[in-house]
């Protein structure tokens, strides 16, 4: 599993924006910039869409009064259901980024198997990253909804 001091992986993530399908390198996201990146099991689940996605968009403007430049949620769901998602939330101040194929979450070794859930998703968690390098990173335990919270996150920053 990553861990804090090291830096983000190369590995694109997918958004679908108005102009249409963007495949986003990593450099592109986090080089020169300080970005809150949060990542749950599934787009449209219950504790995702009830709690952790609202909240970050509650706190989004004191988030980026901190001083982050970007605040990113990933999903190992395809862009389309990560641009609905965020379009049902009103998350215009979230980037929804997609990771189809779970390789951006493996990378970072924060997958997980759910086997009938939907196979392979991502660990709930929270990260700060500054010019490409994770300075926080808080995860999960299973069941638990506590470190990733951008409350939480908030205190950090």
């Amino acid at each position: 599993m990553i861990v804090q001091g090291q830096t983000i992986p190369s590995v694109t993530l997918s958004q679908l924006t108005d102009d249409g399908m963007q495949t986003l390198a990593n450099s592109e996201l986090f080089a020169d910039k300080k970005v809150v990146l949060f990542a749950v099991p599934g787009a449209f689940t219950p504790t995702c869409s009830n709690a952790h996605l609202p909240e970050f968009i509650t706190l989004a403007d004191k988030i980026k009064a901190k001083g982050v430049d970007a605040i990113y949620c990933v999903s190992v769901n395809d862009a389309f259901v990560m641009k609905a998602w965020g379009a049902s939330q009103n998350a215009q101040k979230i980037a929804m980024l997609a990771d189809g194929d779970a390789s951006f979450t493996k990378a970072l070794g924060l997958d997980m198997n759910t086997a009938g859930f939907g196979g392979v998703r991502s660990k709930r968690y929270a990260m700060i990253v500054e010019n490409s390098v994770v300075t926080g990173l808080f995860v999960e335990q299973e069941k638990e909804f506590v470190v990733s919270r951008a409350a939480a996150i908030l205190e950090k920053l």
